[in-house]
């Protein structure tokens, strides 16, 4: 049973070793055996509420590689508290995260445990923070995760790093361009 439940971990940890060197705004601004928190800061080049705006269409800009289904739009995301930060499966759905704060161009937080993160005793907290100026608009992102895991779950901050920096440049993108890559 122990090595079932870690064999998706290492799978998820060996598949981001490979992408992870590469990502842009990589930051784990710290680190334990208990947690981490992960840090991202851009200026996106557009008003706050298009920025929001364009954060909740998560199918849009999301890595469909960095989802269970292998299809970003399959993703969903319903702005307010309470709702879901789900994917719609061949055979059923799944829940990534749940919205507990919704103040639209201003913050967007979640709560839960992304990938492997979600069977393990640890929990996470996931904030957008816009601030809007004359450039664009500042975006803070931070994902903050505790619990425990066997060897500690701090070992899992790179590689949730590499993934979420590599969601962070796409969201940037698609919010610029309107496409993600």
């Amino acid at each position: 049973m122990r090595l079932r439940t870690l064999l998706p971990t290492a799978a998820f940890l060996a598949a981001c070793a490979l992408v992870a060197p590469g990502a842009a705004h990589a930051a784990v601004a710290d680190s334990s055996a208990a947690g981490f928190l992960v840090h991202h800061e851009a200026v996106f080049h557009a008003p706050a509420a298009d920025v929001y705006a364009a954060l909740v269409k998560v199918g849009s800009w999301w890595d469909g590689n960095h989802t269970w289904s292998g299809q970003a739009a399959n993703l969903s995301l319903d702005p307010r508290a309470g709702g879901c930060f789900c994917e719609k499966l061949p055979n059923g759905s799944v829940q990534h995260m749940t919205v507990v704060y919704a103040d639209p161009g201003k913050q967007l937080r979640l709560a839960g445990g992304l990938g492997p993160l979600q069977g393990l005793a640890a929990s996470g907290a996931m904030t957008f923070t816009l601030k809007g100026g004359d450039d664009g608009t500042r975006v803070t992102f931070d994902y903050m995760v505790g619990g425990y895991m066997p060897g500690g779950i701090g070992a899992l901050a790179r590689p949730v790093d590499g993934v979420l920096g590599i969601q962070f440049a796409r969201a940037k993108r698609f919010v610029e361009t309107g496409k993600p890559e």
